[in-house]
């Protein structure tokens, strides 16, 4: 005798829930950076679109811890430990040369309008592609401008940047910052409360939308900011090649959709955002901020030029003919896209 008709349809409804959870495609994603911090919102939102562009069929799985360090987390993806994160390039000094186009001082002081610009310029440029095999690019993006936070004076001049301890970030700004005499260390953001509340460290250079985030809003008590900044990072989004090859066309078409371009502008939008909210934070704690004076700016300029020409060498090493020219257009891309 057959089974009961209400049998029969339960089993085939289980069976296409198990059908379509084994054909749902499923992708790791890590953060070192805490929830609160926009690259862990903007990667959380990404996540969120990818399952609506492929309705549902595909999705995230945030892990709940990272599965590396901020300068481990780039091998960690490139490996597989992980299909998809973000990472900072100057965590791992000398390993990224072209990168550093955005790190100069005074690029600009939209991080959206900077990552589209760096969009442009990294996909024009193939040589920016190979130096990051191992990783599917999704997406080339900047923080907000960079300035001076520190807990002991104003910083009003070349000379007050010198006999502090400052934590950097890595990169260009470590050159910036060896050129300004500036005694700096590098260390990743992750380190930043420990050493300013332990006094390891008089400041940190930072954009302002790393002080709530990070925590450290109640810590500085001065602040200097320089038009167009002092310094930017490049980050990185990325997913393991391997895992993005075997994707299939459709599943390519849903995650191309929402790279390049469109999660430059989410990333960026995102540190802008938190940068206004962290000058307001200051604002809130009466922490003055410094504006650089021309004369400043002018000083600052004159000291690092060295660190540009420095760059272009190392840039014609990694097969870039002309990277004067490409650094020239990449300033003109910026003016472009802040405009717009």
């Amino acid at each position: 005798m057959g089974l009961p008709i209400r049998m029969v349809m339960a089993a085939a409804a289980v069976a296409t829930v198990s059908f379509s959870a084994q054909a749902q495609t499923v992708l790791t994603a890590s953060s070192w950076a805490p929830p609160t911090v926009a690259t862990a919102k903007i990667q959380r939102e990404w996540c969120d679109l990818l399952a609506k562009n492929s309705a549902g069929k595909m999705r995230c799985n945030i892990l709940p811890r990272a599965v590396a360090s901020p300068p481990g987390t780039y091998d960690a993806i490139k490996s597989g430990v992980a299909d998809i994160s973000y990472t900072l390039q100057g965590y791992t000094p000398g390993r990224f040369v072209l990168p550093q186009i955005t790190e100069f001082p005074f690029l600009g002081d939209s991080a959206e309008a900077i990552s589209v610009a760096y969009t442009h310029i990294a996909n024009k440029y193939p040589q920016f592609g190979k130096e990051h095999e191992g990783v599917h690019v999704l997406a080339w993006f900047t923080d907000a401008p960079g300035m001076l936070l520190n807990m002991r004076r104003p910083v009003t001049n070349v000379a007050e940047m010198q006999g502090l301890k400052w934590r950097v970030s890595g990169g260009i700004i470590n050159e910036v910052a060896n050129e300004l005499g500036m005694n700096a260390t590098l260390k990743p953001a992750t380190d930043a409360y420990e050493l300013l509340s332990s006094g390891v460290m008089d400041g940190t250079v930072f954009p302002a939308n790393a002080l709530e985030p990070w925590k450290i809003d109640k810590l500085i008590k001065h602040a200097t900011a320089f038009p167009g900044g002092l310094y930017n990072s490049s980050f990185i989004f990325i997913m393991n090649k391997a895992r993005y090859d075997k994707l299939t066309a459709e599943e390519k078409k849903a995650v191309d959709a929402i790279s390049g371009e469109v999660a430059a502008r989410m990333f960026g939008r995102a540190w802008d955002d938190a940068a206004r909210r962290g000058t307001a934070l200051m604002q809130a704690n009466n922490v003055p901020v410094v504006q650089a004076d021309a004369k400043f700016v002018a000083d600052v300029k004159q000291r690092i030029q060295p660190v540009e020409n420095r760059w272009i060498e190392r840039a014609k090493g990694k097969g870039l003919a002309d990277p004067a020219k490409v650094l020239s257009e990449f300033r003109s891309e910026i003016k472009k896209a802040s405009q717009k």
